[in-house]
């Protein structure tokens, strides 16, 4: 068979199933346009055609393929939500089911504001510098720069180059212009003679010691005049040229940010080079490696050796003793107590067994005395929460359950002075009033109201809550902030949540955040985790993950910076906490990391040695044999106490530091 009748047959055998279902029943939609204005609403009209193209006696129904940009009821009312092209599903609900998708265009709002942030610079002949603009619609939707067309009025005074870069060549005025739509905006641009003749660079947050991988370093450029003035608002281009000292098929060696921030991810020799204009300033550096690894020992485990295990609480009991409690997931609706007051020696003591499928988060109070157990497939579809009087792990008992409105499922909680923060069939968290275990009742509810919103989990923090919510990012909320929390709360209180601040990132895999303060520089951070199943997940073997954990700084609630990030290429972050500068980190078929987070944190921590750590737990006669799938640690007592998916509850000691 030749290449072309090759090709024609390969192409009959791709194109002949969607040829065949052309000719089967279809459904029609009727509107003579999708094409919709953000806000704007519409019925959608369909009917169902035979293959003779006969109208069938069918109902359709629709559903959205992307909730948080099109809203659809079963009915088919749509409502536009955001703009770009996005795509809705209708099926019939006969006997023979049929399936199409239609694309819906949302249009773009037409852009009504440019500010540009540097209209008050000062411009020299000789430079160039990044065009800023702060771009917003009629419905005040931030827009990118992208939507603009950027030009001069006068070439020969300043250009405009294709990476919106704007080049000073020669004194005078000039006007710049911006094209959004059919509306324009124009500032004059005043370039005047560049007396710049001498430039220095110093670190300004230098120190005596050795400089390591990892270490941010805060470069700054100084532009004088002959006679020594300095000249002001002279933009300064930084750049770096890096000789590491490995030179096999590096990557990426370090990082440096446009205002002046530098940090490298691997030792050697820098130059650090700042440019305005024709001048320039360099300094050599040399970076040594961060060595901060350590050894890490098993001091004990628990294997579960037939269900899978979820999350774990490590606490000191009213006796004194201590204590482990974990969840499981798929299975019989059981939580184990443990003692592991001897880590070598860990032991399941009680076991609590619940109508569920999946107890997939447990929480203790802070006085041990009280724990509170999830439900998930609930035989009854009552699910809700169970509160344990652990005062004797031993003997434990079921004070009370818990379903009003939370019938849907229960998947994260948080307990927090003599409160619990339930997270409610994935959409709310319900504040549960348990002064009285025995007869707790709901106080208040934190809802978002964007379309197609979800959330996972929540985590209090001086009367601050965190919680996680997928597209929408980590949000936060005052629920009774303290005098210690580490930014001003708004007066809110459990039966009055009031919004403080959030941060959302493309990817919507937002799944676990956990605030803190760096000991070493009094920054105040929101690690912000993700989880991802790019690969599926197999319930009766091993798996792989995605994803990484994104570190927000927040300098105000309302000014959020994603600065750093924590990513193992070859697995996804889960659960993870973080202790006087040191994160303990589920990577799930990456295990637990441990990582060093001190100091200032810019771009790939990963990258710069920052591991002090890791330890992939495995047994063979755990759930799933011989693999790893490591849920959630908790440092507890100069151990760290893990759970893993596939094998049960682990204890894990730090060694000395290795060179």
């Amino acid at each position: 068979m030749n290449a072309k009748v090759l090709s024609i047959f390969c192409l009959f055998l791709v194109i002949a199933p969607f040829y065949v279902h052309g000719q089967e029943s279809q459904i029609r939609l009727l509107n003579p346009s999708l094409e919709l204005r953000v806000n704007e609403r519409i019925q959608l009209e369909a009917e169902v055609l035979n293959a003779e193209g006969e109208v069938l006696p069918d109902t359709v129904v629709f559903f959205s393929r992307a909730r948080r940009s099109l809203v659809v009821s079963r009915e088919g009312e749509l409502q536009a939500i955001k703009p770009g092209v996005h795509t809705i599903s209708a099926m019939t609900l006969g006997m023979d089911r049929i399936r199409q998708d239609f694309e819906v265009m949302v249009l773009f709002p037409p852009i009504t504001r440019v500010d540009w942030e540097q209209a008050s610079h000062t411009f020299y002949t000789g430079t160039t510098l990044d065009l800023a603009f702060e771009v917003r619609d009629s419905l005040d939707a931030v827009r990118s720069i992208d939507d603009l067309i950027i030009s001069s009025s006068n070439q020969s005074v300043f250009s405009v180059n294709e990476f919106n870069q704007l080049s000073l060549h020669a004194a005078g005025i000039a006007q710049l212009n911006v094209l959004a739509g059919t509306e324009q905006f124009s500032w004059p641009v005043e370039v005047v003679e560049n007396k710049a003749a001498s430039m220095s660079l110093a670190v300004t947050n230098s120190s005596s010691e050795a400089i390591k991988t990892g270490d941010v370093l805060h470069f700054t450029a100084s532009v004088m005049e002959l006679n020594g003035k300095p000249l002001a608002n002279m933009p300064v281009q930084y750049s770096f040229v890096a000789y590491p000292d490995d030179q096999l098929g590096q990557g990426s060696s370090a990082q440096i940010a446009q205002d002046g921030r530098f940090v490298a991810n691997h030792p050697g020799k820098y130059s650090i080079i700042a440019r305005s204009g024709a001048i320039q300033a360099t300094m050599n550096i040399t970076v040594e490696p961060r060595k901060v690894r350590r050894s890490l020992e098993v001091v004990g485990k628990g294997i579960v050796p037939d269900v899978k295990t979820s999350d774990l609480w490590v606490w000191e009991g009213v006796d004194g003793r201590d204590y482990a409690i974990t969840g499981t997931w798929g299975a019989r609706g059981e939580a184990f107590l443990w003692d592991v007051t001897d880590p070598s020696n860990i032991h399941t003591i009680d076991t609590v067994q619940v109508d569920a499928r999946t107890v997939n988060d447990v929480k203790v109070s802070e006085d041990g005395s009280i724990a509170v157990i999830t439900r998930e497939g609930a035989s009854n579809r009552k699910n809700g929460i169970i509160i344990l009087d652990v005062t004797n792990p031993s003997e434990t008992t079921i004070l009370s359950e818990y379903t009003d409105g939370l019938t849907g499922g229960v998947h994260n909680t948080f307990i927090y002075e003599n409160h619990v923060y339930a997270v409610n069939n994935g959409r709310k968290y319900d504040i549960i009033n348990i002064e009285d275990p025995r007869n707790p009742y709901t106080v208040g509810v934190f809802e978002l109201d964007t379309p197609g919103h979800s959330i996972h989990d929540v985590w209090i923090e001086d009367g601050i809550a965190y919680s996680s919510n997928w597209g929408d990012g980590v949000v936060v909320v005052d629920v009774g902030s303290t005098n210690s929390a580490d930014m001003p709360g708004a007066g809110g209180s459990p039966n009055n949540p009031t919004p403080l601040g959030s941060y959302s990132y493309p990817s919507g895999w937002n799944h676990a955040a956990f605030p803190f303060t760096s000991k070493s520089t009094g920054k105040f951070y929101v690690a912000a985790g993700d989880e991802a199943f790019p690969y599926g997940l197999d319930t009766q073997g091993p798996n792989r993950a995605a994803g990484w954990i994104h570190f927000i700084e927040f300098d105000g609630w309302d000014n959020p910076d994603e600065v750093a990030r924590y990513q193992v290429p070859e697995a996804g972050s889960h659960n993870y906490w973080i202790e006087n500068d040191v994160m303990y980190a589920a990577f799930y078929n990456g295990g637990l990391r441990v990582v060093d987070v001190s100091g200032d944190l810019m771009g790939d921590l990963y990258e710069q040695g920052r591991e002090i750590a890791l330890f992939l737990p495995s047994d063979p006669n755990a759930a799933i044999p011989n693999s790893t799938f490591t849920w959630g640690p908790q440092p507890y007592k100069g151990l760290i106490f893990l759970s893993d998916w596939n094998s049960g509850i682990w204890a894990v000691k730090l060694g000395e530091a290795q060179n």
